[in-house]
């Protein structure tokens, strides 16, 4: 359709006194089917802006920039409708791919806080600066379950436990959407990826999900109908396929369980090209005509980059394929976005504001106050903090610290992926550097130190994929890991400051070449000459404390049972090397409890906590299946003692609440923030199911010396499982309640309970 003179500022729904509903219904009738078909696109912004507005009348656009957003403003203004377009961006632990953003931990490495409150503060302020840019829409939170540790995106999850994760999912979701999408400072938020999709085979990125329906319904559905119930207003479907149907047309999981169901009604989005994929990767449709079709008629709502959707639905109209109204509930979705951000009289574009907004020292401060929460201390002989073991304050005597690892001042990596230099924006190769603390400089920053440097060790070098430098859609393919080499060096060189050392520091981990979609990785061992590195540190006899600064658990190697501490920060983000250092020092009480299991070998793989009753005993032939740090796990500059747990009743029907209490009791001399854990065992069930699973968590700060007795309210109607024919039931019977500080049996407070049948 050709773009004519736009109408007149006097139709119904240019009337901000009206309804929504009114507002959507007037503006329909009134469109075109290529009208139609072009408001359930999103296309990339770096492309053809004019051909998108003016030929296919995009609804959405992405990966834009304020000046890009500007122009797609102007040319709106031409079309006949008029209607404003919605901007997304993958804005994933902070304004990713805006310079001197503030860029957050990584969403696991916020899950290690296990603090909702703290993360919807950071969902807050990350909306803040979106909306400052123009941005309406976020691609954020991830609510997939990590369950291989090789999968590549295992850093966006908020780790491996469906409770934990729906709890920090909803915080992020009210964080992002505010009191209400009129608020200028709101911005739509997307649970993602509906659903299945981190159930991969192999660990390899968007492989065939084989995840029976109850199996989803038991863990992967709860936490997304969790946020669905808490008023998230996109979905974004996974890539992957199950039993042979991809998610984009998977009827039985998006119009059964989410719209029907769940009665959802806010509006779905594939992600990137899952239309396009149909017809080249997946090859379950012959072309976009009919790929467009079956897109349609199973209710997306937005399709993300494919542009021939256009096409392909115009000409699926014109073969009877479809018809005009078959676009009006997926537009309607789209166009109640837009009428509820207000976009048609505000349409929102980049605040005069912004550069007061983004990356302000107030959301500098909330920075450093995540990463503090989100390290975790695995292990310590004493040797932390540097201190000693008295109150928090500076050294007071000096030290000699070597510190050695290529991460140690490796800036662009310490933030992850989904950041400025994490090459999904090729406008953006990095973040501002002087707003990013590396380990090295946040242990030079200390009072009483002589810091000395040495490398130790690279990583990796990259070759060209040799499939092609593309995928058939033009997108970029990962370049293929080559690791490096030890260097003898090199290696000499850290040992050399070691030994003139009271302490090492040795950093280590992945880097983004191995992090991502697409870039699962066969191994979980640290990768180049690390191994080695820590080997020689570890063999001079100085006290070696190991910072693993990766995007997911790794395999550490045998010498690190000899190191004298390991911290795990994740990716922490821009203050993350200042909280490091300020934790080593004691500055800081390490307060981060494991959101995911660590294997002991890539072989041991799965090793989430929660597995399925019923296997031959609990080791390999060769190695046992203990984790070699369990989820829930994380130690204090103190110690803590857990006792006398109780009931207030055990026998209870499913109306019932039970209510107990637990005295956690700090038996040495430093503050503790505890992350008291609960856990449920359904004795006996009538189908296979876990041994315990989390169903609360609260966190209490415990002085030196003190106890706290800590309450417990566990709804009886949260004590479920999944049976056999499907369905989500209380089965009465014999239930423990496991309280203590972390999912390990030997450290768990039981007490039993009984759930009688209602009347009983």
């Amino acid at each position: 359709m050709s773009t004519t003179a736009p109408i007149q500022d006097t139709m119904p729904y240019q009337d901000p006194t009206r309804s929504t509903a009114d507002r959507v219904a007037d503006l329909l009738g009134r469109m075109s089917v290529e009208e139609k078909i072009g408001q359930m696109l999103q296309l990339d912004a770096r492309d053809d802006l004019a051909d998108h507005v003016l030929r296919r009348h995009v609804g959405s656009i992405l990966h834009t920039s304020p000046e890009r957003i500007v122009e797609a403003n102007r040319l709106t203004q031409r079309t006949r409708l008029r209607i404003p377009l919605l901007v997304g961006e993958d804005c994933i632990h902070g304004h990713s791919f805006w310079p001197g953003a503030t860029i957050y931990p990584t969403q696991l490495g916020m899950a290690a806080s296990w603090d909702s409150a703290l993360l919807e503060r950071v969902a807050r302020a990350t909306a803040e600066e979106v909306a400052a840019t123009g941005v309406h829409w976020t691609f954020s939170p991830v609510l997939c379950i990590a369950r291989d540790l090789r999968w590549g995106r295992v850093n966006e999850t908020f780790g491996e436990d469906p409770f934990l994760i729906g709890e920090l999912a909803s915080a992020m979701v009210r964080g992002y959407q505010g009191a209400g999408l009129d608020d200028p400072t709101a911005i739509l938020a997307t649970a993602k990826h509906f659903a299945g999709y981190s159930e991969t085979q192999g660990g390899r990125d968007a492989s065939e999900a084989d995840i029976s329906r109850r199996k989803l319904r038991s863990w992967f559905l709860p936490p997304f109908e969790r946020v669905a119930r808490e008023g998230c207003r996109t979905f974004m479907l996974g890539y992957q396929s199950m039993d042979g149907v991809p998610i984009t047309v998977n009827d039985w999981l998006l119009s059964d369980v989410l719209r029907g169901e769940w009665g959802y009604s806010g509006t779905l989005i594939t992600d990137w090209d899952n239309v396009g994929r149909m017809v080249w990767e997946q090859k379950v449709q012959p072309d976009h005509t009919h790929a467009a079709a079956a897109a349609v008629k199973a209710g997306n709502d937005m399709v993300m980059t494919t542009p021939l959707f256009f096409e392909g639905a115009r000409d699926a109209v014109a073969k009877g394929m479809l018809s005009s109204s078959d676009f009006d509930a997926a537009v309607a979705r789209i166009l109640t976005l837009k009428f509820d951000l207000g976009l048609f009289e505000d349409p929102r574009l980049p605040s005069d504001r912004r550069d007061a907004v983004v990356g302000n020292a107030e959301h500098a401060a909330l920075n450093l106050e995540i990463a503090r929460r989100s390290i975790v201390l695995l292990e310590n002989d004493g040797t932390l903090p540097l201190g000693g073991a008295d109150a928090p304050g500076p050294l007071s005597r000096p030290v000699r610290i070597a510190v050695a690892g290529p991460l140690a001042d490796d800036a662009q990596t310490q933030l992850g992926d989904w950041a400025g230099g994490s090459g999904q924006a090729g406008w953006l190769d990095g973040q501002p550097r002087e707003m990013i603390t590396t380990v090295l400089e946040g242990l030079r920053g200390l009072e009483h130190v002589e810091v000395r440097y040495a490398r130790g060790a690279e990583i990796l070098t990259l070759e060209q994929d040799p499939s092609g430098a593309t995928f058939p859609d033009g997108q970029p393919r990962p370049p293929v890991v080559v690791p490096s080499a030890p260097d003898p060096a090199l290696i000499a060189e850290a040992v050399a400051a070691a030994e003139e050392a009271d302490v090492v520091v040795a950093v280590v981990g992945d880097r983004i070449e191995l992090v991502g979609e697409g870039r699962s990785t066969a191994t979980l061992d640290l990768i180049g000459g690390q191994i080695a590195l820590l080997d020689a540190l570890i063999e001079t006899g100085k006290p070696v404390v190991v910072v693993l600064l990766a995007s997911k658990p790794l395999v550490l190697p045998p010498s690190v049972q000899r190191a004298a501490a390991v911290l795990w920060a994740a990716n922490p983000g821009m203050r993350g090397g200042q909280a490091v250092a300020e934790i080593i020092a004691g500055r800081v009480e390490p307060s981060g409890r494991l959101p995911i299991s660590f294997a002991r070998h890539v072989g041991q793989q799965p090793t989430y906590y929660n597995q399925l009753r019923g296997q031959h005993g609990d080791r390999y032939a060769d190695l046992t299946q203990s984790p070699a740090w369990a989820f829930g796990e994380g130690l204090s500059y103190s110690t803590v003692v857990y006792a006398d747990l109780s009931l207030d009743a055990v026998e209870l029907d499913e109306a019932d609440t039970v209510r107990a209490a637990v005295t956690v009791t700090n038996t040495g001399a430093r503050p503790v923030l505890e992350t008291v854990q609960v856990y449920v065992r359904d004795t006996v069930t009538s189908a296979s199911w876990t041994d315990k699973e989390l169903k609360a968590f609260r966190q209490v700060e415990v002085p030196p010396g003190e106890s706290v007795r800590v309450r417990i309210d566990l709804p009886v109607a949260d004590c479920t499982i999944v049976d056999a024919a499907g369905v989500r039931r209380v089965e009465p019977g014999a239930f423990e309640l496991l309280v203590g500080p972390s999912s390990r049996d030997e450290v768990l407070q039981a007490a039993g309970f009984e759930v009688v049948a209602s009347g009983g």
